[in-house]
């Protein structure tokens, strides 16, 4: 219980102090008059004051409360390496213990893991939420078990008591760590694309290795991997160039040396999309007809298709009488394009083409082995592919994917996406592009508009994709050697574009398509792809066969999962996976192999890893608190006086504060007011006898 006086005026300050002064005047009178009982009248004016300020005696009971320490464990992935996840625990263990053996003081623990979305150790963070849940008067002081690396410094706290630092690690850590420096995410197929890279060493690095060359080792998509002696501590230009499109991921790696802190930043992933500079397209119509400006549309559309589009107007059997000289047509480079540049075409289209002596047998050959080496040949099949003159009956019919039996059959048909067809990236979904208020959805009757031809073709010799009625091929494609070739068996397709009887999906169709034909990897009947989001693993394959499938996925540490995949959709099975970690995981299903990075090129709770007072040491020595190192011996807990260090050999400080809580007030007058004036007249008849006295 503590008492003080208050007072309880019952005139307004301002008036009292007046009144003092007053009073102060009349007694330097007495004074300078020289009266004896100036001082008995000095004290009569003072009990008269006290009894205008009413004051009175205060009494509360307290009860004192709790000192609390709050005490922030690190167990981001960095206090995983060596031995620091032990001295953590020996550290935590030793404080608790201290904490608890003094008198009125708690504990709150906070235990901080990895940041999210690679963001590093966020301590400060954390001790700030911690502050903010606890009130400040309380705070004793807050002790950091960690390694030093802080990631979120500029959101340290305003400490109302000492912070220490208890430091995991060893001063006689070394290690090396490889850095991306710059990485593109695109790049172009088939063209150098270049990393800046850089190897450093931290710590004490062992006599005899520092500064000598390291071997650095790059892979791409988990091939054997190339090595090469590259320098520590200087930025190395690493060309690379991708051989496909779509994610290609690079592995770098340098060597381990035995004592080395951590080999996890000795190794690197980035992941970079590969794209077609341009695709180069060559597309040749037979002759003019309504659905030709449907090729052209379509190829021009894309900004990333270089488009050379001939159109034979008048053939060499044309006899008008008009003589050459007079023509304003371009005579067709027949040898140029297909000769000199035909390796450069991404794709070649025969649009109603027909042999009529353009294009010798020999370029047509020509074209054949074009295929053959990589290259890709659409034929949109007209009447003409069932006459004499089709371009089955030349060279290209070696590799054409089906037989055309000279029949052409008109009126009008719907076109139907085959049971293979819905498995096939071609032509999956299609029936979703059916026009408002059709069918959509219903597999193998959509409610798109007819067309009012086709070829009758025999002997598919690859995949039909599509189909005419009575099930006969329409649309077949098929891969030849390293290229690929499809055959349209209509020249109709151009209905669906201006909407007859609501049109349908010829621009998506045409597309793909041209897509599939250039090796698109979005566009593969075979597949297997994992994107990956935060930890967790989507993983699709894509096929045209059926029955169960599962995937194995091999983590960064060698445990591998298998997982079963179940059919999301024809041809289409899918899967999810929890990833445990950060890394490189590698996928199989016996037959595809597929590598995914997850994660960050480099971890940033790796990026520094010898344990350092360099980051926290302005906050703690602001606080009058410092670092201890856990490898010198686990430290004691004292008490200290606010203001004073809170630091010491082997034993760090928390400053008391004494906080209570108030339970109950109690006010009572010293005197009552008619007691003051009792003292005042009293006082003053004993001036006035004095005086008369003398």
């Amino acid at each position: 219980m503590t008492g003080h006086v208050v007072f309880d005026p019952f005139l307004p300050w301002p008036l009292i102090w007046a009144a003092c002064g007053l009073a102060l005047a009349f007694v330097a009178i007495a004074l300078w008059r020289g009266l004896s009982g100036w001082w008995l009248r000095s004290l009569a004016a003072a009990a008269l004051l006290a009894a205008i300020a009413g004051p009175s005696l205060q009494t509360e009971e307290r009860r004192s409360l709790s000192d609390i320490v709050i005490l922030v464990v690190d167990e981001s992935a960095s206090q995983k390496i060596a031995d620091r996840a032990k001295q953590t625990e020996a550290a935590v263990a030793r404080v608790e213990a201290e904490i608890a053996a003094l008198p009125n003081t708690e504990l709150r623990k906070v235990v901080l893991g990895d940041g999210a979305e690679d963001a590093g150790t966020l301590a400060m963070t954390a001790l700030a939420q911690a502050l903010a849940e606890e009130p400040r008067a309380r705070v004793a002081g807050a002790i950091l078990v960690t390694d030093g690396q802080v990631h979120d410094l500029e959101l340290a706290p305003d400490m109302p008591a000492p912070m220490n630092v208890l430091l995991t690690g060893h001063e006689s850590d070394w290690d090396r760590r490889l850095m991306i420096k710059t990485a593109p995410v695109f790049g172009i197929i088939g063209e150098p694309v270049q990393l800046t890279i850089r190897v450093e060493e931290q710590g004490r690095m062992p006599a005899g290795l520092g500064g000598r060359p390291v071997m650095l080792s790059v892979a791409i998509d988990g091939a054997p991997p190339e090595t090469y002696p590259v320098p520590v501590g200087e930025d190395i230009d690493l060309p690379l160039v991708l051989d496909h499109g779509g994610q290609n991921v690079v592995q770098l790696w340098v060597e381990i040396a035995e004592g080395e802190l951590t080999d996890r930043n000795n190794m690197a992933v980035v992941q970079i999309n590969g794209v077609r500079d341009r695709l180069r397209v060559l597309l040749v119509s037979g002759e003019p007809y309504a659905g030709e400006r449907t090729w052209r549309n379509l190829l021009k559309s894309d900004s990333a298709v270089d488009l050379v589009h001939f159109t034979i107007l008048r053939p060499p059997d044309k006899q008008d009488g008009v003589p050459v000289s007079e023509l304003s047509l371009i005579a067709f480079p027949t040898r140029e394009l297909f000769v000199e540049k035909i390796t450069e075409f991404d794709l070649i289209i025969f649009d109603r083409y027909r042999l009529r002596g353009i294009l010798p047998s020999a370029y047509l050959d020509n074209i054949r082995d074009y295929v053959l080496a990589g290259g890709a040949v659409l034929v949109a099949a007209g009447p003409d592919f069932a006459s004499a003159e089709s371009l089955y009956h030349s060279g290209l019919g070696d590799i054409l994917p089906a037989r055309p039996t000279a029949r052409v059959i008109e009126g009008g048909f719907t076109p139907r996406v085959s049971d293979l067809g819905q498995r096939h990236p071609v032509a999956e979904g299609l029936e979703a592009f059916a026009p408002e208020g059709g069918a959509a959805g219903t597999v193998g009757a959509p409610s798109w508009g007819r067309w009012m031809r086709y070829l009758e073709l025999a002997d598919p010799a690859g995949q039909v994709v599509m189909e005419a009625p009575g099930g006969r091929p329409l649309l077949v494609l098929n891969r030849v050697a390293e290229g690929r070739v499809a055959l349209l068996g209509s020249d109709q397709a151009w209905l669906w574009g201006r909407g007859f009887e609501g049109g349908g999906p010829q621009l998506e169709l045409l597309r793909r398509l041209a897509h599939w034909m250039m090796k698109e990897p979005e566009l593969e009947e075979e597949a297997l792809v994992a994107t990956a989001e935060g930890q967790k693993l989507t993983i699709t394959r894509r096929t045209l066969s059926e029955g169960a499938r599962e995937v194995t996925v091999t983590a960064p540490d060698g445990t591998e999962t298998v997982l079963q995949l179940t059919e999301a959709a024809p041809g289409r099975y899918e899967a999810e996976f929890a990833a445990p970690e950060i890394g490189l995981y590698r996928l199989t299903d016996g037959e595809l192999n597929r590598v995914v990075a997850l994660g960050p090129a480099a971890p940033r709770e790796f990026e520094e890893t010898i344990a350092s007072e360099a980051p926290l040491g302005p906050v703690a020595e602001a606080s009058q608190g410092g670092f201890l190192r856990i490898e010198d011996g686990l430290p004691d807990v004292r008490t200290v006086r606010a203001g004073r260090p809170a630091i010491g050999r082997g034993w760090v400080g928390i400053t008391p504060r004494d906080a209570y809580r108030t339970t109950d007030i109690r006010i009572a007058p010293l005197l009552p007011a008619w007691a003051f004036l009792l003292i005042a007249l009293g006082l003053s008849v004993l001036a006035w006898l004095r005086e008369g006295q003398r």
